[in-house]
């Protein structure tokens, strides 16, 4: 068990599967991580500034251009928020820090191309 995060970008209507879940036909995964915490808390919070209520677990965030401005902002800055977790791991930003600035990067570029950006995680 741990941490795993997910960054991805679709397109189109949602769809049911036969299992009940929700997915898209078009969709593109962007990055994924294994207990980067304190992304999770800069997540976490961008979740709850959003309107989300629940615990940030198997929650989606939507980002936007403004979001990862702000994201790359914070990792400019070393100012990811120090997160701890029973699954989360230890502090992870020195090891992951090209990885984030890649699924900046290519979350960009989705949304210009008129994909939906979000992250997702579960633990």
């Amino acid at each position: 068990m741990g941490l795993d995060q997910y960054g991805f970008a679709y397109k189109g209507e949602p769809l049911i599967d036969e299992d009940g879940f929700l997915y898209y036909e078009d969709n593109i995964e962007l990055e994924t991580w294994r207990k980067h915490p304190n992304l999770q808390g800069w997540m976490k919070e961008l979740y709850h500034e959003k309107g989300g209520e629940d615990d940030f677990n198997c929650e989606e965030v939507v980002l936007d251009s403004e979001d990862l401005d702000r994201l790359e902002s914070a990792l400019d800055k070393d100012e990811l928020p120090d997160t701890v977790g029973f699954f989360f791991g230890s502090n992870a930003n020195d090891f992951y820090s090209e990885k984030d600035r890649e699924f900046i990067r290519k979350a960009r570029a989705a949304i210009k191309q008129g994909y939906t950006v979000a992250y997702d995680s579960s633990w």
